[in-house]
């Protein structure tokens, strides 16, 4: 039973069984295949809405990350999902201490293997990673966009997010760079994704960026990166990819 301040009992045991009771009973494996398909991964589901996924992780936003690390040690989707999104309530609480915003940031990349879907970087990347190397060295970035591994480029990229909305673009121009010419297309999403908001503060370098690379770039990439400037505009570096 939940107290006035959150459950009685914050643990990760107590977190998966409060998840497994919100579980839909009407899951098929018609339902887990489709989801394997769209978040690509081979990890099992419990058919809990990702709404109530986020609500749950709320309500145990002050988990300590000795639990939200055997959450991460999880199968099910849902319950990674819920460690993630803790982790992000935790690092953007006001309450929460330097210590603890260090402590969270190194236990994700401590454990980032097990954050290896687009969905599960995107609930939280920018909060623990982007918001703890706010006001510090960001060179950790430029090595996880070095990574062989795809979702850890999108982590360095997705990032980037937390500076961008503090009015920083450098980094996410300067990571852009980087993975211009990547091979994934989740990758590509995500910059064209951090360009077009980079973008918003800086109209400038968003140009010269596509000036430099839009007949090369990934097609999603471009469309993304260009999705709100005017249409002369996106029709213009559109013609330089077709040319």
């Amino acid at each position: 039973m939940a107290g006035r301040n959150g459950p009685a009992e914050m643990s990760a045991e107590a977190f998966v069984e409060a998840l497994k009771e919100r579980a839909s009973e009407e899951r098929t494996q018609v339902d887990v295949e489709e989801k394997r398909r769209f978040f690509r991964t081979g990890n099992d589901f419990l058919g809990v809405r990702m709404g109530q996924v986020f609500a749950l992780a709320k309500e145990y936003a002050a988990l300590p990350p000795g639990e939200i690390d055997k959450l991460l040690d999880s199968t099910i989707h849902e319950v990674r999902v819920g460690a993630v999104s803790i982790m992000g309530h935790q690092a953007v609480a006001r309450r929460t201490s330097a210590d603890r915003r260090r402590e969270l940031y190194e236990l994700y990349l401590r454990r980032i293997d097990r954050i290896d879907t687009w969905d599960l970087v995107d609930v939280s990347a920018h909060k623990v990673i982007g918001g703890h190397l706010m006001d510090g060295p960001r060179d950790v970035l430029y090595s996880l966009a070095r990574s062989p591994k795809w979702w850890e480029r999108r982590a360095a990229m997705f990032s980037t997010l937390w500076f961008i909305r503090k009015g920083q673009v450098d980094d996410a121009f300067a990571l852009a760079e980087l993975l211009v010419a990547d091979d994934h297309d989740l990758v590509h999403k995500v910059v064209g994704g951090v360009l077009r908001e980079a973008g918003k503060k800086d109209p400038g370098r968003l140009t010269g960026f596509l000036d430099r690379h839009a007949a090369t770039m990934p097609r999603v990439m471009l469309r993304t990166a260009i999705e709100r400037l005017d249409p002369e505009v996106r029709r213009h570096y559109l013609s330089l990819k077709d040319a």
